[in-house]
């Protein structure tokens, strides 16, 4: 009798021992959204709940409750990504073909004016410490930094190499992944200077980033397909995690310690932290082909991705490059990941 109470007990404290229900991540909704063409980076506007995302000619603005497309920032030539100043009530929008930042009311979605950033403007990031807007410039390799009071451009900051995504520690550090070097830059927002910049390998290709500010953890999507690990005070690679292949946005939940990867091979890695230097893979989500850039709503815990179906794959042709397959019309759609 004892060694089954025993056996009982034990059998309890695994019970309650088990991972967080992080692995139950799925599909929950879809929403067809519609419209034409490609799209890039999502960035959810966590005040007035409306979720921007990037669509070529403009940003498309959504309600991700329902699904209703409620407005839009017109006038983009290769639509990037988005950012907001909550305290000016100013947005800004990367268009990356004629190298511009789009200041909008964050209210009214009226566009306020545009200013000249630099070559290939892709990735935007708020920083809170300076009221600074970044935007990371992958063929200029720069990052230029604009006032959020007044959308005027205040410089621009010569980086290692070509820059993918950055993210704001929100101490007057700035943090920017540089993809053909796989080396991270960190920059002191004042200042407007790189500082210190390290090694990611073995990560090759540093796409997406995602930060958890309190251990000061850094977690880079890499197109080799593991997630890499950095340590911001110390400016060092701690470690890497398997992902999925073709990550291009990362995100940390810092309630939840969950750090995640949206890949385009139709999954979403999900990542738990056990420590400031150890983590593990609890979950690779289904989402759906083409799935690469996604947004996380800390409130809710919700994940937000978006694809759509494809053509085809057009057949191999000797001495030729490979063509990707076209998009179905009409068929972009909004993913809604919950637990």
């Amino acid at each position: 009798m004892l060694v089954r109470k025993l056996a009982l007990g034990a059998l309890l404290v695994a019970c309650t021992a088990a991972p967080a229900p992080a692995q139950q991540y799925h599909v929950v909704k879809t929403f067809t959204l519609g419209g034409d063409g490609g799209w890039d980076y999502l960035a959810l506007d966590t005040r007035d709940r409306r979720l921007f995302i990037a669509r070529g000619d403009h940003d498309m603005v959504v309600n991700p409750a329902t699904g209703a497309v409620v407005g839009e920032i017109p006038g983009l030539n290769r639509a990037h990504g988005v950012a907001f100043d909550y305290a000016t009530n100013h947005g800004f929008a990367t268009s990356g073909e004629d190298s511009t930042v789009t200041m909008f009311d964050l209210r009214s979605l009226k566009v306020l004016t545009r200013t000249h950033a630099a070559e290939d403007d892709d990735g935007i990031l708020f920083d809170p410490a300076t009221g600074r807007i970044f935007t990371m410039n992958g063929d200029a390799g720069s990052a230029s930094v604009i006032d959020g009071r007044t959308g005027r451009l205040l410089g621009t900051i010569p980086l290692t190499g070509k820059p993918e995504f950055g993210v704001s520690a929100g101490n007057g550090k700035v943090y920017i992944n540089i993809a053909d070097k796989s080396e991270m830059d960190e920059i002191d927002a004042r200042t407007m200077k790189v500082t210190r910049s390290w090694s990611l390998a073995p990560c090759e290709g540093p796409s997406g980033l995602a930060m958890d500010t309190r251990t000061m953890r850094l977690f880079s999507g890499c197109r080799s397909g593991v997630m890499a690990v950095s340590d911001a005070r110390a400016g060092r690679l701690v470690t890497t995690v398997p992902i999925g292949r073709g990550v291009d946005a990362c995100r940390f939940d810092p309630a939840t310690r969950l750090a995640f990867a949206s890949n385009g091979d139709g999954t979403l890695t999900v990542i738990h932290e056990d420590a400031p230097d150890r983590f593990h893979v609890v979950a690779n989500a289904p989402t759906g082909r083409g799935a690469r850039t996604m947004e996380l709503d800390p409130r809710t815990h919700t994940v937000y991705t978006v694809t759509a179906r494809f053509e085809p794959e057009p057949p191999a042709q000797p001495g030729q490059r490979r063509r990707f397959p076209g998009i179905v019309p009409g068929t972009f759609e909004l993913l809604v990941l919950q637990r």
